[in-house]
C-alpha cells in the first residue's frame, strides 16, 4: 500500500467489529444494520510489525501462584454517594466512564468532584472540549471557591492534552467529553467510531502507565446507552450512568460495571442551585408526600446493589368503557404487570378483564426486581376493592404463575430498612419470615400464596 493512501473501512457501532465491506448483520454481535463507513489512512492500518519488529522487549509469562496481591489505593472524593458507587473511592490508574442524558448533571457532578479533591490538596486537571473557560467558571462559582490545585484546559486535540497530562502528572483527569476529542492519527471525524475507540485507547495507556485516574464523559443515544462503539464500555474499568428526569430535582447515579466493587450500586442526589446534594436516606426521600388512607397505595422494598430502597407503588383500577381494557405501567415492566394481573384473576378469582389498570412507581424510579411483585398485586387489589391498606405496612416477595409467593434475597436488610423508617408490619414470603422474626422488632406476616395475603389484608 502506498504511503499516505486512504482506504475505506466499515465498523460495527455495537461491538466495534471491523470489516473491509459493508454487511447487513455483524458477525461479532449478530446485530443488524450497525455498520458505518469511515475513511482511515494507510499508516493506521499497516502497524509496526509487532513488539519484536519494533525492538521492544518481549513480555514473559509469570507464575500465577507467585503473584502478590497489593491493596488498591483508593482516593476518597468527599462525596459519599459517589464513593459508594465506585466501591469505596477512586482507584489509582482507573478509567471511569460517566454517561447520561444531556443536561442531567454529568459535568456538574464531576466539577464538584474536582472541587472536593482540589480542596484536599490533590492535583486535578479538567479538560473540556464542549465549553469555554468562561462557561465553566460561571458554573464553578455556584459550587464554591477552587484551590490552585484545580487546573482547567479547553482543548479538543488529544495529542496536546496527552502531552500536558504527561508533563503535569495530575492525580485525577476529567475529559468532557470523549466525543469531542480528536486524534490526528485517525482521519475520521470527531465522535466517530474509530475516533472514540482510538482516543479511549490513548487515555487508557496514560491511566495505566502514569497511575492517573481518568474520568470520561460520554454522550448517550436515544436508547439510553453510551454513544459510540460498544467496545468502549469493555475498555474502561468502571461504567456509571447518571439517570433521572432532567425536569425533576432528583438524580440517580448507577454503577453498571465496576472492576473494583459491586455493580448495580446507586447513589441518589438532588439538584439544587449550588449543585448536586447527596440524599443520605433515599427511602424517606422517595416516600415524601405519600397520601394517607388512599386505596391503591402500597410500600414495597427493592434492593439496589447492597442498599434497600423503599418505594411507593400506586395502582388505579376502574371499569372500562371500551371492549378492550387499557393497561399502563410506569417505572416497571409492562409485560410483568399484565402477567401478575392474569395470575390474580386466575388464582384468586378477581375479575379484572373488564377494567382499565394503571400502575405507577412514584419518584420516577425504574424497578425491574421481581421482589416488588407482591406489592403490585396488593396495590391493584386495593384499588379494585377501594380498600386502603395500613400506611405502616410494607410488602415484598416474588409471585409465581401458580400464585405462590417465593423467597427473595437479603430479606433481613429489607425488614431492617422498614423498621428504621417506622413501619410496624411487614408482609414477606413464608421462607423469609422465620429468619426475619428473630432479628426484627416489627410484626412479620409470612405468606405462602397471594390468596393468603389477600385473606390477611383485604
Amino acid at each position: 500500500m502506498a504511503k499516505g493512501k486512504n482506504t475505506t473501512v466499515f465498523y460495527c457501532q455495537s461491538c466495534g467489529y471491523e470489516s473491509s465491506k459493508w454487511m447487513g448483520q455483524c458477525p461479532g454481535c449478530r446485530e443488524w444494520n450497525t455498520f458505518v463507513e469511515e475513511t482511515v489512512s494507510g499508516a493506521d492500518l499497516r502497524g509496526g510489525g509487532g513488539a519484536v519488529g519494533r525492538g521492544l522487549d518481549r513480555p514473559k509469562p509469570c507464575v500465577l501462584s507467585q503473584i502478590s496481591i497489593v491493596e488498591e489505593n483508593k482516593l476518597l472524593t468527599g462525596i459519599g454517594e459517589l464513593d459508594r458507587v465506585l466501591g469505596g473511592g477512586i482507584v489509582q490508574g482507573s478509567l471511569i466512564l460517566v454517561g447520561g442524558d444531556p443536561g442531567i448533571g454529568k459535568s456538574t457532578l464531576l466539577l464538584q468532584v474536582c472541587h472536593r479533591l482540589s480542596q484536599g490538596g490533590h492535583r486535578v486537571l479538567y479538560i473540556s472540549g464542549e465549553e469555554s473557560q468562561v462557561q465553566i467558571k460561571m458554573r464553578a462559582d455556584r459550587i464554591g471557591s477552587f484551590s490552585p490545585e484545580m487546573l482547567l484546559l479547553c482543548e479538543t486535540r488529544l495529542d496536546v492534552a496527552a502531552d500536558i497530562i504527561r508533563q503535569g502528572k495530575p492525580e485525577v483527569v476529567v475529559i468532557d467529553s470523549i466525543q469531542t476529542m480528536y486524534n490526528d492519527q485517525v482521519s475520521a471525524a470527531p465522535g466517530s467510531v474509530s475516533q472514540v475507540r482510538e482516543s479511549t485507547g490513548v487515555l487508557l495507556q496514560l491511566a495505566k502507565g502514569l497511575g492517573v485516574s481518568v474520568f470520561i464523559v460520554g454522550h448517550v443515544t436515544k436508547e439510553g446507552t453510551v454513544a459510540g462503539p460498544r467496545v468502549l464500555e469493555h475498555m474502561v474499568d468502571t461504567v456509571l450512568y447518571f439517570e433521572g428526569d432532567r425536569h425533576a430535582s432528583y438524580r440517580v447515579l448507577r454503577g453498571v460495571k465496576n472492576r473494583f466493587g459491586s455493580t448495580n450500586e446507586i447513589g441518589v442526589f438532588e439538584m439544587r442551585e449550588q449543585g448536586l446534594e447527596e440524599v443520605h436516606n433515599p427511602s424517606e426521600y422517595m416516600l415524601d408526600g405519600r397520601p394517607e388512607n388512599a386505596s391503591g397505595s402500597v410500600v414495597a422494598c427493592t434492593m439496589e446493589g447492597t442498599r434497600p430502597l423503599l418505594i411507593e407503588i400506586q395502582a388505579l383500577v376502574c371499569h372500562s368503557n371500551f371492549g378492550i381494557p387499557r393497561r399502563q405501567a410506569t417505572g416497571t415492566d409492562f409485560n410483568r404487570v399484565n402477567l401478575l394481573m392474569a395470575v390474580l384473576e386466575k388464582r384468586s378469582g378477581v375479575q379484572l378483564s373488564g377494567c382499565d389498570a394503571y400502575v405507577n412507581i412514584t419518584g420516577g424510579m425504574k424497578i425491574t426486581e421481581p421482589a416488588i411483585d407482591l406489592g403490585i398485586l396488593l396495590a391493584v387489589l386495593s384499588s379494585f376493592r377501594s380498600r386502603p391498606l395500613s400506611p405502616r405496612l410494607m410488602a415484598f416477595g416474588e409471585v409465581g404463575l401458580s400464585g405462590e409467593v417465593r423467597s427473595v434475597t437479603m430479606a433481613k436488610q429489607r425488614v431492617a430498612e422498614a423498621e428504621k423508617l417506622g413501619f410496624d408490619t411487614c408482609v414477606a414470603p413464608w421462607g423469609c419470615a422465620e429468619d426475619c422474626k428473630k432479628s426484627s422488632g416489627i410484626r412479620i406476616l409470612g405468606v405462602k400464596s397471594i390468596q393468603e395475603a389477600i385473606d390477611l389484608l383485604l
